[in-house]
């Protein structure tokens, strides 16, 4: 007697335990509805990247863009995504995500089909009213064609006819540029925040720790205060709060080895520096939740229990927002991306040198940092003060 074919449940059921491999890196509340959009080629390749060393974030990434490119493909093709793709496909993509919000008023058929926009939204892939921010599509451009040549493949990324298209369209969309945080977490906006968390509370001490270690060690991203490991701390001798007064009191100092982050690879060895109240913050808050090794930062319940397992980037970029709302503070304005703008704008309004600031964010891009000190400098000087 012939066996009868799988079927698709059983298929995605399959592709969820093979992706219980991967747990430490994909969320586990999304596996099983990557599950259902993965092929099992799919799923096999980001088990190949997860087994060559890919970084976490990259391969998070990956997987979240190869998720909504199959679900967009099935929906406005009726197929799974080819590989690799024509280029007539890429250019569909383009104009489903970047189109004219003025011609969309006059032609409700410019742009993204109501049915496929329907279907993405009830997959929850889908949340903007507009058109895509022009970021996000080149990302999500460059995820197919890494992924294209991953297999072996070559595709139409660089077709002259798809670098026009999006150049055009990016223009018609006329979609505003906007910061990962709206508003950033300068020193006056940090101390806020630090008084919601003043008790002796468990919670409090860990965003207490998570605030000033955040901060002071640079603006670290979200992603790289989640990932951060006891044994990533190393005690360094103490130093004197004024370097130049041999008098001033000494200061508990430690280094943060950060191993690979967004902009390093996999040779570099790249640490910052904690001096004084957040080195004692932290060491607070690792002796009050016994934490001898394994992750830093992680979940506590409401019985007050310490989760084994780490905070996730989305966790933290939740505790701050729910820390901007206790402060009185809006917290649509403010993401822990904040954090990071705000460690550089804060060491502009202090006078710290660009380059002495981009030692401890590290900062690879001298025009992205300066940004930050530019702002900075306009409203510090007096070019704008002519007539007040």
């Amino acid at each position: 007697m012939a066996k009868s074919p799988p079927s698709p449940s059983d298929a995605i059921h399959r592709r969820a335990e093979e992706l219980d491999a991967l747990d430490a890196i994909l969320p586990f509340d999304r596996r099983d509805q990557l599950a259902a959009l993965l092929t099992d080629d799919d799923v096999a390749t980001l088990k190949h990247l997860a087994s060559e060393g890919m970084g976490e974030n990259t391969l998070r990434a990956l997987a979240s863009d190869l998720g909504y490119l199959e679900a967009w493909c099935r929906l406005a093709t009726g197929a799974p995504l080819p590989w690799p793709a024509q280029e007539s496909l890429l250019l569909k993509f383009v104009a489903h995500h970047l189109w004219d919000p003025a011609k969309r008023a006059e032609d409700p058929a410019h742009g993204m089909p109501a049915e496929v926009e329907a279907g993405l939204r009830a997959e929850r892939l889908l949340r903007a009213d507009g058109p895509h921010a022009p970021g996000t599509v080149r990302r999500r451009l460059t995820t197919w064609s890494i992924l294209t040549r991953w297999r072996g493949l070559t595709g139409a990324f660089g077709a002259p006819s798809l670098k026009s298209a999006l150049r055009l369209a990016v223009r018609a969309s006329a979609r505003p540029r906007q910061r990962k945080s709206r508003k950033a977490v300068t020193g006056d906006v940090l101390a806020r925040l630090l008084e919601t968390c003043a008790s002796d509370r468990l919670v409090d001490v860990r965003d207490r720790a998570l605030f000033l270690t955040a901060f002071a060690s640079g603006g670290r991203r979200r992603s790289e205060v989640a990932a951060l490991r006891v044994e990533d701390l190393v005690d360094e001798e103490p130093v004197r709060a004024d370097p130049a007064d041999k008098t001033s009191p000494a200061l508990p100092c430690l280094s943060i080895h950060l191993g690979r982050t967004k902009t390093t690879t996999s040779d570099d060895s790249e640490h910052v520096l904690l001096i004084g109240r957040p080195v004692t913050a932290l060491k607070h808050w690792l002796e009050e939740a016994t934490i001898n090794e394994g992750p830093v930062f992680r979940r506590i319940d409401q019985w007050g229990n310490v989760d084994r397992r780490a905070l996730t980037p989305q966790s933290v970029n939740l505790i701050l927002k729910r820390r901007c709302q206790q402060a009185g503070l809006d917290p649509a304005l403010f993401s822990a991306h904040g954090l990071r703008s705000g460690y550089l704008t804060e060491a502009a309004n202090r006078g710290v040198s660009l380059p002495e600031a981009m030692q401890q964010s590290l900062h690879k891009s001298v025009t992205q940092a300066a940004s930050y000190y530019n702002n900075a400098e306009r409203k510090n000087g007096r070019a704008a003060r002519l007539i007040v």
